[in-house]
């Protein structure tokens, strides 16, 4: 399953990554909405869900996010809602890890 974001606010640090596996993280924006992925491995096999994924995280509650290999990219984002098949758009997709 996916679920959508909205990016509330992020750290300069992501802006000034220029790495070259890590340069996605230049394109960050707040008020960007984000579709992120729960795929296997990073899907609990109690659960069938991925860490973080905000469930039961409706309306205005903020959660917090990290980018993976820079951990000064971070930031906060709001759940739009969760979909059970996933066609997000490659610019804008992640994936819970």
């Amino acid at each position: 399953y996916c679920v959508e974001f909205r990016t509330e606010s992020l750290s300069q640090h992501c802006a000034l990554e220029t790495r070259p596996y890590a340069r996605w993280m230049q394109y960050l924006r707040e008020g960007h909405t984000m579709c992120v992925a729960c795929q296997p491995p990073a899907m609990s096999a109690d659960t069938q869900r991925c860490s973080g994924d905000g469930h039961n995280a409706h309306g205005d509650k903020i959660l917090h996010w990290e980018a993976i290999g820079n951990s000064q990219c971070q930031g906060t984002w709001k759940k739009i809602r969760q979909l059970e098949h996933c066609s997000c758009p490659v610019v804008h997709s992640f994936i819970f890890t």
